[in-house]
């Protein structure tokens, strides 16, 4: 799993975003602060305090479900696993799904609870599962945080709960939903479901947008007085997904209206547009010492970039290259750069990639590109 995360880590640090983009202005929404990405470029397309430390709620369950997430890709947990109900996971205060210690409970059950209902008693019962205590668990959670660069986030329940050390920020917020996204791909349409029923009581998905936009689907709200109304939204519209995080809203009703209008922002204003294909040779380059002279350069990933709209045809692209590239080479080792400009402004930097494994010649194959290269 490590090995998993890093290299998902390496693709997506090979895109820096240098300048703001030049379009209509983003709404001031009511809330203490928000942030709207393009999940498949990874571009910030609006944001405000989105560093500032907040409570998260029950948006902390994010992380206690991608963890729950991996558990379950990793073979320690199954969907038909029954998990022994604490004490603890009982009592637990706050929004429940109303598990009791002497009915069975799987894991799937539990996860709807604690996705779509939002159970504190479920996400406890789970974090029991995983880590064996919810302060095992926590200790999880964090190291996760950082392999995911939520630099400004330390957690101290599963749940959410109120706590002074308990806190991350809108941007912190946007890494741990998108990694859901990307990561656990088949989990994800857990949090599009609008109400799940548990022990006879049937309770709704507290997301109103999934009633109102068709599009939206997923993923978590979360409220306590000091943290105000949260949400953080995905929204599916053609080709393109937008997020967004709004944090600290005075009502349930505001929360969801101002998401609403931070989303037709980003989809009204902006094109996503689909540079290179996962896989496809953007150029060939010479190679030197190689068994093979040229390899084929490109990138390991689908590469998009959001633009303001009608924009597209403006942008231009500029390769630079390590040169004089020598072998070995392999399959996604960087070996380049492409940059993308708008008005003479630089938009974005790309690591190109080898899509190829290039090993090293013979001695005399080597040797004569020694010479050669003394001539360059």
């Amino acid at each position: 799993m490590k090995s998993f995360i890093a290299f998902l880590l390496l693709c997506f640090s090979t895109v820096t975003f240098a300048v703001d983009l030049p379009t209509a202005p983003p709404p001031q929404l009511a809330a203490k602060a928000w942030l709207l990405m393009d999940v498949n470029s990874g571009q910030i397309l609006a944001e405000h305090d989105s560093d500032r430390r907040i409570e998260p709620a029950s948006l902390t369950k994010l992380m206690s479900a991608y963890l729950t997430f991996a558990a379950i890709r990793q073979g320690r947990l199954k969907l038909t696993d029954v998990v022994p109900v604490s004490e603890k996971a009982w009592k637990t205060e706050g929004s429940r799904m109303f598990i009791e210690p002497n009915k069975p409970v799987t894991v799937d059950e539990l996860l709807h609870g604690m996705i779509i209902q939002s159970g504190n008693d479920a996400t406890i019962a789970l974090a029991e599962a995983v880590g064996g205590s919810e302060a095992g668990f926590v200790v999880m959670m964090n190291k996760q945080a950082q392999r995911l660069g939520m630099a400004h986030t330390h957690f101290v329940t599963a749940t959410g709960l109120p706590d002074p050390q308990h806190y991350t920020t809108a941007r912190d917020m946007s890494l741990i939903a998108t990694a859901i996204i990307r990561d656990f791909p088949e989990f994800h349409p857990l949090y599009s479901i609008k109400e799940y029923r548990y022990n006879n009581i049937t309770q709704p998905n507290r997301n109103r947008l999934l009633w109102s936009d068709p599009t939206v689907d997923g993923m978590k709200t979360g409220h306590t007085e000091s943290a105000g109304y949260c949400l953080i939204t995905s929204a599916h519209r053609g080709d393109r997904r937008l997020l967004s995080v709004v944090l600290g809203a005075a009502s349930d009703n505001l929360r969801a209206a101002e998401s609403q209008r931070l989303l037709n922002y980003g989809f009204q204003f902006y094109d996503g547009v689909k540079l290179y294909a996962k896989g496809q040779t953007v150029t060939t380059l010479k190679v030197w010492k190689g068994h093979n002279g040229n390899v084929k350069a490109g990138f390991t990933r689908n590469i998009y970039l959001s633009l303001p709209r009608g924009r597209n045809k403006d942008i231009k692209t500029t390769l630079t290259t390590r040169q004089p590239l020598l072998a070995p080479l392999s399959i996604g080792q960087p070996i380049g750069t492409l940059t993308v400009s708008l008005d003479n402004k630089i938009l974005a930097q790309y690591q190109l990639q080898s899509l190829e494994n290039i090993s090293v010649a013979g001695i005399f194959g080597r040797a004569w590109d020694s010479l050669m290269l003394l001539f360059k």
